[in-house]
């Protein structure tokens, strides 16, 4: 199987799969509550990956402390997001997704540090986390 391949699922697949807040959020466009991933407090060297499909999104060299409740990075790994506009919630956001199963990760907003200038606020559990050996 291509590892790049686009991952198509229905609904009951991936409730097998994902526990009830991943699902909720990966499937459904949802928010954790701030301040409640432990990922938020990761600081060891790895990668973050897609708690959907297991791609990788982020090397942990991105990664900083943004104060919003949420993991927050400057730059995903190359090709692994996609964005689109949403329009929810009476405003206009940039939402971030997996670019191979789709899944619903959270926002991108112009306010992070340099080089970007750019916030890709993560919902924790979106993610998986694997510490480089």
């Amino acid at each position: 199987m291509d590892d790049k391949a686009p991952i198509d699922k229905g609904d009951a697949e991936w409730r097998q799969e994902l526990d009830p807040l991943q699902h909720h959020v990966l499937r459904e466009h949802g928010t954790e509550r701030p301040f409640t991933s432990p990922l938020n407090n990761e600081k060891r060297k790895g990668v973050f990956r897609c708690a959907g499909c297991g791609q990788p999104l982020f090397d942990s060299s991105t990664k900083y402390e943004s104060g919003s409740g949420w993991p927050s990075f400057w730059a995903p790994i190359p090709d692994a997001i996609g964005t689109s506009v949403d329009k929810s919630h009476f405003m206009t956001r940039i939402e971030a997704h997996c670019a191979k199963c789709g899944g619903h990760l959270g926002h991108v907003f112009p306010d992070g540090p340099q080089p970007t200038g750019q916030r890709y606020c993560m919902n924790g559990a979106a993610l998986k986390f694997e510490e480089k050996k």
